[in-house]
């Protein structure tokens, strides 16, 4: 049967039931997460999907009663701001100006519009693509003045004419400019020179009760700012960009579309649906971008896609858009390859500065196998060069780039990294002694998974010799499996066991933001060999158990000191760190998938809720909220490289998934409620399902996986020894 006649065939065993397609955006909320549990809160953007305008306000975090200014745009995810702009109210005098900050209440946040009533004004805002525009409406008639202050290194503002502020700013290498209009006429009042910087108060004519500021941002030149304005904005119809925002998001929300569950998994679904559009963003202006990688503009109508930080959106966010956005994952892919052609290095966080060497492992190799087991066409030759040069000629250690260094040669040679014994002092100068430390046993298990997959990519190349090579050192996890432990465990330069620590305090001399909880299960393409050196499924489960039952073993004052990473704990699981998000999902391989089903119900409900503290850790741009988006699904990639989903239990009634080609895939769960999130038995395409996973052709072919729903759980179902999903050293992607 051809592809488009099985999605219709399949869609014929799920119950119709209404779609819930319009104000998708208004289940939204920015704010959730926006008071941090203990580390970062989120940043409540208001942005396109993907597009370079990020806007938010400057301020602590949600607790925080004062604005201290509006950023023109947000250039990487939560880190660098530029161009401050702030009305302020009558009264204020030039030397209070410049440090003035702005009460605020009745906040609107949407990604499409911002509303807020501040000290004598109510200012909106709504964003473009490379553009945006603020409507200040201010209570009295008087003369106003507004304040552009630099945010950044180095910067200035200038104006241009009674309607025109120009600027520029300098930032870890790179410029930005904007080009400022506004419909009053402008009186220049004074400069203020900080440093390198040239911050800037202008004072409207009397009687001005409205002010319009459109401007746009470039990272070429002020006159192609000025152009994108033109293009973007060309006047000053607020309501028109706003709705034309609106209807973006719309499109990109209704990419999933949900049927049944609460009004607060609703919100909860598609807020994190939103994050995940965050980032990478496009930075081509309209037929030429500047790249921070080679520091040359480059003529080119292809987008050119920056900030992703890899070591987070490798696990879930990548995947999610495999699926719901292919063509933009191919030109995402095709951005990271020619980001290495333009510097030399294949970067694990591409900033919009350029390649940041930040976290761990090598998992731009990850990306690209999970691309390539999916179908998806990119630059994969030049890619894998990229990729192979990281793992065998550059450094491994945390929080570097650069060549390889001793404790790389050992790694090389003896395939894993020495540890340190408790006091013992750093003999490598290029580990940071005070806080990153060596993270020896996580280097090991990250490693080992992307030299696999870059295994997988060398067989696609027929590079025989190198898939050899990668295969053997992708089994370098094994030397860090201590079996008297039954975890993995630092060992020394003379091949001798760390004695004397608890597991659930190493940290990062020994693991990244986690402890060896966490990071036994760290081994996703061969979860079958780990839980062989386990003694088998029922020893594996046990230690699954035993990992969500462990308590913290000291107060929460001296846990979180040892492991601030570690939030959203559920005895040793954390999930609110990205390292533990796939272990829910472990019970479907050791055949007791209905505690997968127990154990995401259970994470979600208490770690993730709609309010202001609604997210247990860093959400780090879709990292975080992409696990969130799956799981409500009912199912989540365990191995990017491994093109299956493990299923768990879904949190709706329906979830309606739209594919390219007019196909659609969907999960429907008869008996669905809140109690019931077990799973009696389950259909794909209307022939029984007796395994917890299906592959990524049967999603992506469409169709329906329809579960049937109960509040006890079935125990039998998906537990047969051959019912596993499959990860093993093995497994070819062909």
């Amino acid at each position: 049967m051809r592809p488009a006649a099985l999605a219709l065939a399949a869609m014929m065993f799920c119950h119709s039931g209404g779609t819930e397609r319009q104000d998708l955006s208004d289940y939204v909320d920015p704010t959730i997460g926006g008071i941090s549990v203990l580390l970062v809160p989120t940043v409540p953007t208001v942005q396109l999907p993907n597009q370079v305008i990020r806007w938010n306000p400057m301020r602590e975090d949600m607790t925080d009663d004062w604005i201290g200014c509006f950023p023109l745009t947000l250039t990487s995810h939560r880190r660098d701001y530029v161009f401050g702009f702030l009305p302020l109210p009558t009264g204020i005098s030039v030397d209070q100006a410049w440090d003035y900050s702005q009460p605020w209440e009745n906040e609107s946040n949407r990604p499409y519009e911002y509303n807020v009533d501040l000290e004598g004004c109510h200012l909106q805002f709504a964003p473009a693509a490379k553009s945006g525009i603020i409507r200040v409406d201010y209570t009295d008639s008087e003369p106003h003045m507004l304040l552009w202050n630099t945010l950044t290194e180095g910067g200035e503002f200038t104006v241009k004419d009674q309607h025109t502020v120009v600027g520029e700013a300098s930032f870890k290498g790179m410029k930005a400019y904007a080009y400022i209009v506004c419909d009053a006429n402008l009186t220049e009042v004074a400069y203020q020179q900080p440093d390198n910087r040239r911050d800037l108060l202008v004072r409207t004519d009397a009687g001005t009760r409205r002010v319009h500021v459109r401007y746009a941002i470039s990272y070429i030149s002020t006159d192609q700012a000025r152009e994108t304005l033109e293009k973007e904005i060309p006047d000053n119809n607020l309501e028109r960009v706003s709705s034309q925002g609106k209807q973006i998001w719309e499109n990109t929300l209704g990419k999933i579309n949900v049927t049944g569950g609460t009004n607060a998994h609703k919100r909860v679904f598609y807020t994190a649906l939103y994050r995940c559009n965050e980032r990478m963003i496009d930075i081509n202006e309209y037929g030429h971008y500047y790249s921070a990688f080679d520091h040359k503009v480059h003529n080119t109508n292809k987008p050119f896609y920056t900030d992703n930080w890899i070591w987070d959106t490798h696990v879930a966010l990548e995947p999610l858009h495999t699926i719901i956005n292919p063509r933009m994952e191919e030109e995402k892919l095709n951005s990271y390859v020619e980001m290495y052609r333009q510097c030399g290095e294949m970067p694990s966080f591409a900033t919009i500065s350029g390649a940041w060497a930040a976290m761990t492992g090598n998992y731009s190799a990850t990306w690209f196998a999970d691309a390539v087991a999916k179908g998806l066409k990119f630059d994969l030759k030049t890619g894998y060069e990229g990729v192979r040069k990281n793992s065998l000629e550059c450094t491994l250690l945390p929080w570097r780039d650069g060549p390889k260094t001793e404790l790389d040669d050992f790694y090389n040679e003896h395939g894993y990294m020495p540890a340190l014994h408790p006091g013992e002092e750093e003999t490598c100068t290029a580990v940071d002694p005070y806080w990153e430390k060596r993270q020896a046993v996580s280097l090991v298990t990250a490693n080992s998974y992307s030299d696999w997959c870059i295994a997988q990519l060398a067989r696609r190349l027929g590079r025989h010799d190198d898939e050899t090579l990668f295969m053997k050192r992708a089994a370098f996890y094994k030397n860090v499996f201590n079996p008297e432990k039954g975890m993995m465990w630092p060992k020394d330069k003379d091949g001798k066991w760390i004695e004397g620590i608890d597991p659930r305090y190493m940290a990062r001399p020994y693991f990244t933001e986690n402890n060896a909880y966490t990071f036994t299960w760290d081994v996703k393409h061969d979860l079958k060999g780990l839980i062989e050196m386990m003694g088998g499924p029922a020893a594996a489960e046990q230690k699954l158990d035993e990992m969500f039952h462990t308590p913290l073993g000291a107060p929460k004052f001296r846990f979180y000191g040892i492991l601030p990473d570690n939030t959203g704990m559920t005895g040793q699981y954390s999930v609110g760190n990205e390292p533990c998000l796939h272990i829910p999902y472990m019970y479907d391989y050791v055949g007791a998938p209905w505690k997968t089903q127990k154990r995401i119900h259970q994470v979600i409900d208490n770690y993730f809720n709609d309010g202001l503290q609604g997210l247990p850790g860093d959400e780090d741009g879709g990292g975080m909220s992409s696990f969130v988006v799956f799981s409500m699904m009912g199912f989540f990639p365990v191995t990017p490289g491994i093109p299956v989903y493990a299923i768990g239990s879904p949190f709706f009634e329906k979830v309606e998934i739209q594919l390219p080609d007019n196909k659609s895939f969907t999960v429907d769960a008869k008996n669905f409620s809140e109690e019931n999130k077990y799973i009696q038995s389950a259909r794909l395409n209307g022939k029984e399902l007796d395994k917890p996973w299906f592959t990524h052709d049967e999603l992506m072919q469409g169709g329906c996986l329809e579960l049937t729903m109960g509040k006890t759980p079935n125990k039998q179902w998906g537990a047969g020894n051959d019912a596993t999903p499959p990860s093993s050293m093995n497994y070819k992607n062909e």
